[in-house]
């Protein structure tokens, strides 16, 4: 490796070791500064708790109403919620992309249903599927799979025509061009949907969790507003945080794998 190699990967080492440094600075400043104005009563910390009520709470919900079950119901749902629709958005975006009189039928009804609120849909999802972890993982599925569906076929409809076009010179049948041609083009689109969907999943979760839930984050921070106990709310909103966090670095390493392979 040249000198200019070298100075070149160090340059981008410290690059990034300073966007973490700062990101770093940035959380711990504001805490900080959260931490003082909750102290000196400049803020009301029975409203805006603070982070050291945060902690103390999170370590009394560990102690008392069993929190990394919660944490884990959570995750597991998000997780469910998240391979059914990356799988259904799959599957459905192929048919529309074969099918393009299907596509025409289909669109404006996407486009509705992607525009209607899903809470709005909670009451009747909870009489069709009852008071259970079913109808949170339906109302995920009402919100990760429609935008699903809409990424991934927008993927295949912009593959360069010229690649098709020098596909069929040489007869080739329909599973032929999407396995090579359509879904290679459209493999950074598919990747982002997945970046799309686990967040939009969690999203789902909660929301079918303040609905109808006896467990989970966002049974806790509904228990928390029923009791007017904002530290349990604020808790539940930091354990949000880091949740989406670490599932969203999941998806980087994952994005950064497949796309190393291929």
């Amino acid at each position: 490796m040249s000198k200019e190699q070298k100075d070149f990967l160090n340059k981008i080492k410290i690059n990034k070791f300073l966007i973490v440094s700062i990101q770093i600075l940035i959380v711990s400043l504001f805490l900080l500064i959260w931490q003082v104005l909750s102290d000196k009563k400049i803020i009301n910390p029975f409203i805006f708790s603070s982070p050291k009520k945060i902690i103390e709470t999170i370590y009394s919900l560990q102690q008392s109403y069993h929190l990394f079950t919660h944490i884990f119901t959570t995750v597991f749902e998000t997780i469910i919620a998240f391979g059914v629709g990356i799988s259904l958005g799959f599957i459905i975006a192929i048919l529309l992309y074969e099918f393009k009189t299907l596509a025409k039928i289909i669109e404006p009804f996407l486009t509705m249903l992607n525009s209607l609120p899903k809470v709005a849909l909670g009451p009747i999802i909870i009489i069709w599927t009852g008071a259970n972890t079913k109808s949170i993982i339906t109302m995920a599925l009402l919100i990760n799979l429609i935008i699903s569906i809409i990424t991934i076929y927008n993927g295949f409809l912009n593959t360069d025509t010229y690649k098709i076009k020098l596909l069929n010179s040489f007869k080739a049948n329909k599973l032929q061009l999407l396995t090579n041609a359509v879904i290679p083009a459209s493999y950074r689109t598919i990747i982002s949907s997945l970046k799309i969907n686990i967040s939009m999943s969690l999203i789902g979760v909660i929301t079918g969790e303040f609905l109808v839930s006896k467990k989970g984050i966002g049974y806790l921070i509904i228990y928390g507003t029923q009791v007017f106990n904002l530290n349990i709310v604020m808790s539940g909103i930091i354990l949000l945080i880091f949740i989406s966090f670490i599932l969203y670095e999941f998806m980087n390493l994952l994005e950064k794998k497949l796309l190393k392979e291929k």
